[in-house]
């Protein structure tokens, strides 16, 4: 099971999203894989520096990157969760990977034996939008901003999302029905934006610290995407 999240405006969560998605699965089922394409995740698991080498660095090799480097790069940041990390972040210069080789990633990943989620950011470069586009699944994460629904309705990545993850903060006008409407997609899970979320993530213990209504959320999400969990159904 390959699962991507990504947003079309940064800022909206979605790397925490994903971490809560794995956490969820490692404590639910059987592990997780991280595939971070932004480069956020080794801050939220606290760990001490980000790694040298990972996903940018097979992507640079081709669609023809072997599978077993893919395996190497990936290093444990929670019991059951493995990270996949971003890699080499000195790469300004050269070209961007093409389209194939997110392609390529994206069935490596698929064929894992453990479901694989994908912080994708704002998949923007060619391939990040292969990489979303080739998951069995793809959810948009939002807040209830209009300039965010702006870009969203306006990326072609849209039509390819199983639903919305929604960040819910207090004193936006825009609620569930109404980003439902201006995306037209469904809301599959609903995040209550509040401190103690921000301070597990803040302080690099979200791994330890997992906020319940962040759990439940992410719970929500992955059965709603069709990833069957031994703790929670669908009312979760």
């Amino acid at each position: 099971m390959l699962l991507a999240l990504w947003s079309p405006k940064g800022g909206s969560g979605t790397s925490v999203m994903v971490a809560a998605c794995a956490l969820v699965l490692a404590r639910d089922a059987n592990g997780a894989r991280i595939a971070d394409v932004t480069g956020d995740q080794p801050a939220i698991f606290g760990l001490a520096a980000d790694p040298d080498t990972g996903i940018v660095d097979w992507l640079a090799t081709g669609p023809e990157a072997p599978v077993d480097a893919l395996e190497r790069l990936a290093v444990t940041v929670a019991p059951g969760v493995s990270l996949v990390p971003r890699g080499s972040t000195d790469r300004s210069l050269a070209p961007l990977p093409a389209a194939e080789s997110g392609a390529a990633l994206a069935v490596t990943l698929r064929d894992g034996p453990v479901p694989t989620i994908v912080d994708a950011g704002a998949a923007s470069a060619p391939a990040a939008r292969a990489l979303v586009e080739v998951a069995d699944a793809s959810v948009v994460v939002l807040r209830g901003c209009y300039l965010a629904l702006r870009r969203a309705v306006h990326s072609p990545l849209l039509s390819r999302a199983a639903g919305i993850v929604l960040m819910e903060e207090q004193g936006r006008s825009l609620g569930p029905s109404e980003v439902r409407d201006v995306v037209d997609r469904p809301v599959l899970a609903r995040v209550p934006v509040r401190s103690p979320i921000a301070r597990a993530v803040d302080a690099g213990v979200l791994a330890a610290r997992l906020p319940d209504a962040l759990s439940r959320a992410a719970a929500r999400l992955l059965t709603r995407v069709g990833v069957r969990l031994e703790r929670h159904g669908e009312a979760a």
